[in-house]
């Protein structure tokens, strides 16, 4: 079993290789650089470097979003493509989910993973591990920073925050939680496509011609184009 990992959902670009219960490979950038003119090339270097070829694939996992709308397009189209040429079993998986995932294993409590989604808004959910299995506490939503923290505040117990985003809303979320807010080390707020490939290696796989990107907003120009022909 080779499982391929892509994630390009936000700024950091992440792919892995995982063979038989270990990761045999891995490679992460955080840059704001094109993650369409550098994906495949990292595909390709980290196959070359773990001497795999194609035909070794069993299954592609992919970052469905939220997150970037071109980065989240862009890895789950590489990803069905991939899956569709190579007769390969498709499996997407929350970005939030890949990012609570990697340091949420070790905290005795809640995660929220954070994605800036600009004027105050974040992407976020809430996830717990129990029996060493990652569940959901919170669906992932689109909310104000401040509502959300708000929202948390009632549990009073400590929760853990994590991502790159944290730098533009700790001062927010400081203010409302106080103590109960605990930040991930910087070393953490990647995701990581390793974590990423053990959350799909097991998941059924999706329909390739109807899976599509989980944005959980329209995009601006998308919404306007609804807006304008008065469509919800």
């Amino acid at each position: 079993m080779t499982v391929l990992a892509i994630d390009t959902s936000n700024q950091a670009l992440g792919v892995a290789l995982y063979d038989e219960d270990k990761v045999i490979g891995e490679y992460i950038t955080n840059l704001k650089k094109n993650h369409s003119v550098r994906i495949m090339p990292a595909i390709q270097l980290l196959m070359k470097d773990c001497e795999r070829s194609p035909r070794d694939l069993t299954k592609i996992v992919v970052a469905q979003g939220p997150g970037s709308y071109t980065g989240v397009r862009i890895g789950v189209t590489i990803a069905k493509t991939l899956a569709w040429s190579l007769h390969l079993p498709l499996v997407g998986i929350s970005s939030l989910e890949i990012l609570a995932a990697g340091a949420g294993r070790y905290f005795n409590g809640a995660v929220a993973p954070i994605f800036d989604a600009r004027r105050g808004q974040v992407y976020s959910g809430l996830y717990r591990f129990q029996n060493n299995e990652l569940v959901t506490v919170q669906n992932d939503a689109l909310v104000m920073m401040a509502e959300w923290a708000e929202k948390l505040k009632p549990t009073e117990k400590q929760i853990l925050f994590i991502g790159n985003d944290l730098n533009i809303h700790r001062p927010t979320i400081e203010e409302i939680l106080g103590d109960q807010a605990i930040f991930a080390e910087v070393t953490e707020n990647n995701p990581r496509p390793s974590e990423l490939a053990l959350l799909g290696k097991d998941k059924p796989a999706e329909d390739i011609h109807s899976f599509v990107p989980n944005y959980i907003r329209l995009a601006e120009a998308e919404a306007k184009w609804l807006e304008a022909r008065g469509q919800k």
